[in-house]
């Protein structure tokens, strides 16, 4: 019982999660055409602030406490297994993009525009292949 409830609660923060780390860059992909200093500025620099704030850090914080809490209540010998390394690094991955899109917020916030918005494009699906390879190295279970 505990491990179903620790796995669904855990499946409902990856999916607030990755909502936000798949909404946030098309955000800067809009932002990057909006004036400095503008209304519409302001406007992209409150939905960006807000979307990471209030949904994305708490959801990212529950997916890692969660996914410690299912490790552990699994037996933390699952680590060793080479579809959950794989997911690791997935996760890992997710981590670091999060913190990357962080701080592009606060450089789009400052007034600079350092990337385009063909590179927010271009990368915008990063975390949905991520979630490919995560998903299914779980499903498959592969190597153990």
């Amino acid at each position: 019982m505990t491990h179903n409830i620790l796995l669904g609660l855990h499946i409902l923060a990856v999916i607030a999660w990755m909502s936000g780390l798949l909404y946030l860059p098309r955000l800067f992909a809009y932002h990057t055409r909006a004036a400095v200093g503008s209304e519409m500025d302001e406007t992209f620099q409150t939905m960006e602030r807000k979307l990471l704030r209030i949904i994305m850090n708490p959801a990212m914080t529950a997916v890692v406490i969660l996914g410690g809490l299912l490790v552990w209540n699994d037996g933390v010998v699952i680590l060793k297994a080479p579809w959950m390394l794989t997911k690791l690094c997935g996760v890992a991955f997710l981590l670091w993009w999060h913190h990357f899109l962080a701080k592009a917020r606060k450089t789009l916030a400052a007034g600079r525009r350092d990337r385009t918005e063909r590179f927010w494009r271009m990368t915008n699906e990063l975390p949905f292949l991520a979630a490919i390879v995560i998903v299914l190295s779980v499903t498959t279970k592969f190597g153990g």
